[in-house]
């Protein structure tokens, strides 16, 4: 299984998580099967308030899950659709929340908890990290997505 993680940086496992899923400047892939990590750098991390689509850049990778502090309703919906779940990170430091992906500890996100926009909280998923910040950031797809996951 390939899990995404939305990185702040290019530091692998002792990397933070970044908050915001769309934004963040790398996206840290893990590949349960061997254990792999490969690290890509956000192409598309300064965009307007839900115009982001970072799956145009992560499709080719085939990614299975997308583990992250909180997401948009919109987001959550979009990728489960795609068959990509959603779960809530339960650490800032990317090692912890593999091992917790790897011990089935993680929750999925439920849409109804989904961040509602840039700065309202809402019943977002944020700040329930460790530490966390509580800011509450909405990532949309935006009409005319247009991605899918591509063959197996």
């Amino acid at each position: 299984m390939l899990v995404c993680i939305p990185t702040q940086g290019n530091a692998g496992v002792d990397d933070k998580v970044n908050e915001h899923f769309g934004s963040a400047p790398f996206f840290t892939l893990y590949d349960s099967a061997n254990g792999e990590i490969k690290i890509l750098e956000n192409r598309n991390a300064h965009h307007s308030h839900g115009t982001c689509h970072p799956m145009n850049q992560l499709t080719r990778y085939h990614v299975d899950c997308v583990v992250c502090s909180g997401m948009g309703r919109r987001a959550i919906e979009a990728l489960n659709t795609e068959g990509i779940k959603i779960y809530q990170a339960d650490s800032e430091r990317v090692g912890n929340v593999i091992e917790s992906f790897k011990s089935q500890r993680l929750v999925e996100i439920d849409p109804a908890k989904a961040c509602h926009g840039q700065g309202q909280q809402g019943g977002c998923a944020h700040g329930q990290l460790e530490g966390g910040q509580g800011r509450g950031a909405g990532f949309g797809l935006g009409p005319g997505r247009g991605q899918g996951r591509g063959g197996q």
